[in-house]
């Protein structure tokens, strides 16, 4: 039904606000629904019917061809009697003298002309006792029944022929050919041949029989008997325009003998052809040869579809040896087929496209009033203030009675529009003023809840840093007297020492510097727990030299393990720092990636100027590892003081270097993935921003996979 919308210019949902397409729709459904039943049963009758009829027809042909065959046979035999009683034959023959061999050669003589002159493949003359002694006359020998002649269907191979007739041999030879649907071919070429055989009786003038007449065609590349089948049955005129009739004669499943074309449709100078020597499908086969079955159906000829039947051929002991074949292409009939359904179509479309339009120019005084009343509420519905008013109709009409209620309903709701119009201006302003004071106590809560965790955050970690106040000022004060002895002890052995001192001078200056660092890392805890109390100086360095530094002090920390430092160090501009507490630092990151990796495997430490808006701000300084990577779970407390993973770890060492680096405004970024690494980003300004204001985890940044 999507035709009407292209008929009237609208869409299917136009169509269906219109009451005048759906009188339309209700008036056509009927005529539509008739026309489409009829439609559908003229195909089924086409399918059903005229397929039964194609099948009846194939039938039929084959049985014709089948009595072909036989009067081909019966045909033979009269052959052979005119042949016995000629006179030349008649006079040869009683003056045949077995002991003479001119005798036998005159009638072999007289039989060969007559082969050729009655098309036959072969003739000849045989005693009683050549045919006792040939193999297959001697099946037929107890068939013939008095002087009446017998014939029947024998396969023979090349000998056997040869003894008929050499030339037989070469003409039964036929090169296989691959066919679709068919089996597999297991030998690539057919040297039998398929013999329709008569065998007639020469009584002599004492009514004995002592000798036959031997006689018949080999159906192997013979044409004759297809072609008459096919002009008998497919005559001009039985069949559509180019469909296409055939007759084949099988030898087991192979066409010895047809008129299926081997090309359909030639191209290019080819010639149609004859399809010999391609096989049956292999469904057919098994049904006919296999089964002894009639086939009338649908079959795969060579290459195309064919409205088909089949029926065994036995030879004269029985044997299923072959087939005989009529059928017609298929295609033709499909294309009427579709053909008509096109044209039920195009009339129905016709029919459907008249009656439409008669249905609406006969009701088109009855919608004028209904398109009136469909503008107007259109008009309603777009805002403006329409009235159906008079439509020319009598009062006691429907549609006039329902304009005037229409009408009245509208005037009904426009007071009621108005009434609701004022109570919604009444609602609107009382809605605005509690929605105002709703998000005025939303916004009061939310900056509560912001402070309550900013204070429950700040609480537990001024916790943990006093009880790191605590901790560190004991730790300090027992620490601080044994490196002083550890100094003062130095100082006193490289003076016992003398010139002696310069062997192991280097070594003494690391311990020095060691205690130093020792006295480093003391002040900077007692930094971070009491910030206020220390303020380390700070001063312009250049990094490189601060990183060599760093490689020359954790050289001996991990020269005994399996790790590889790698270097890049590419930063120039110059940064704020406190350079102690930058080693610290730095010593503590390239550690802890030490142990990340069970002391083996390789760390990288980048350097490069850290740029904003094209312009140098800082440097930054990367520390990569390959070890086990932090779970993300844990990446958010590696910071925390005292939180630690090793089993001889402090949980000092990543909370000092953030405090380190937070108090000079610098930031942190940590990015991990489990089982691959962990890289830590420091990024240094060019300024140090000293301020004690930011939260305890400004300025840091995770990112874990």
């Amino acid at each position: 039904m999507s035709f009407f919308p292209r008929i009237f210019g609208v869409n299917w949902k136009q169509m269906q606000a219109k009451v005048r397409y759906r009188i339309l729709i209700l008036t056509l459904l009927p005529i539509l629904l008739t026309l489409v039943s009829l439609v559908f049963i003229t195909i089924y009758w086409n399918i059903s019917y005229t397929g039964k009829q194609l099948f009846m027809k194939v039938k039929a042909d084959l049985t014709v061809a089948s009595n072909t065959l036989i009067s081909v046979q019966k045909s033979q035999e009269k052959q052979l009697e005119l042949v016995m009683d000629s006179w030349a034959f008649q006079n040869d023959f009683r003056q045949l003298d077995t002991s003479q061999v001119d005798s036998r050669q005159r009638i072999d003589v007289f039989l060969e002309t007559q082969k050729r002159k009655l098309d036959l493949d072969f003739l000849s003359l045989v005693s009683l006792s050549e045919a006792a002694a040939d193999a297959d006359l001697r099946l037929m020998l107890p068939k013939v029944k008095g002087s009446d002649a017998y014939s029947g269907l024998m396969v023979l191979g090349p000998n056997r022929l040869a003894r008929i007739d050499p030339d037989l041999v070469r003409v039964a030879n036929i090169l296989l050919v691959e066919t679709p649907r068919s089996q597999k071919l297991t030998k690539t070429v057919e040297d039998r041949g398929l013999l329709s055989r008569s065998l007639l009786p020469i009584p002599d003038a004492n009514g004995n029989i002592a000798w036959y007449l031997d006689g018949g065609i080999l159906f192997n590349r013979d044409t004759r008997i297809v072609d008459h089948i096919r002009d008998l049955v497919y005559d001009k005129g039985t069949l559509p325009e180019h469909s296409i009739g055939t007759v084949t004669i099988f030898l087991d499943n192979i066409r010895i003998s047809t008129n299926v074309p081997l090309h359909f449709s030639p191209q290019d100078g080819e010639t149609q052809g004859r399809a010999v020597g391609s096989l049956v499908s292999e469904e057919v086969k098994q049904q006919v040869l296999s089964q002894g079955q009639l086939w009338v159906d649908r079959a795969f000829v060579f290459n195309d579809w064919f409205i088909s039947a089949y029926s065994p051929l036995v030879d004269i002991q029985g044997n299923r040896i072959g087939m005989i074949y009529t059928g017609f292409s298929e295609s033709p009939f499909i294309h009427n087929y579709l053909l008509n359904i096109m044209e039920l179509g195009a009339i129905l479309m016709l029919v459907l496209l008249v009656s439409g339009l008669l249905v609406y120019r006969g009701a088109y005084s009855l919608l004028q009033p209904i398109e009136r009343i469909h503008y107007v509420v259109k008009a309603v519905q777009s805002g403006r203030n329409l009235r159906i008013g008079s439509l020319g109709l009598e009062r006691d009409n429907e549609l006039s009675n329902l304009a005037e209620q229409f009408d009245h309903m509208l005037d009904l709701l426009q007071r009621k529009n108005s009434q609701i119009q004022a109570a919604s201006e009444l609602l609107e302003d009382k809605v605005e003023e509690r929605t105002r004071s709703l998000q005025e106590k939303t916004e009061e809560l939310q900056n509560n809840l912001v402070l309550l965790n900013e204070t429950r955050q700040q609480l537990v970690t001024n916790e943990k840093l006093t009880a790191l106040g605590e901790l560190t000022a004991g730790i300090a004060h027992e620490i601080n007297n044994p490196t002083a002895v550890i100094l003062g002890n130095m100082e006193l052995l490289k003076s016992e020492l003398g010139d002696n001192a310069a062997i192991v001078e280097e070594e003494i200056e690391l311990v020095i510097q060691q205690v130093g660092r020792i006295s480093t890392i003391i002040r900077s805890l007692l930094q971070y727990s009491r910030p206020g109390e220390f303020n380390a100086p700070l001063e312009m360095h250049q990094l490189t030299p601060i990183i060599e530094e760093m490689l020359v002090l954790v050289r001996h920390s991990i020269q005994e393990k399996e790790v590889i430092l790698s270097q890049e160090l590419n930063a120039s501009y110059p940064i704020e720092v406190n350079r102690p507490q930058l080693l610290q630092v730095l010593i503590n990151l390239v550690v802890n990636a030490a142990h990340a990796m069970d002391e083996q495997g390789q760390i990288w430490i980048r350097t490069y100027d850290w740029l904003h808006m094209d312009e140098p701000i800082g440097v930054k300084i990367e520390i990569e590892d390959e070890g086990k990577g932090i779970p993300q779970e844990l990446l958010s407390r590696i910071f925390d003081p005292f939180y630690t993973t090793r089993k001889d770890g402090t949980g000092l060492g990543l909370s000092l270097s953030y405090g380190i680096i937070k108090r000079i405004g610098g930031t942190i970024e940590v990015t991990s993935t489990v089982g691959k690494g962990t890289l830590f980003t420091i990024g240094l300004y060019h300024n140090a921003k000293e301020e004690q204001t930011n939260t305890p985890y400004d300025g840091l940044h995770f990112n874990g996979t």
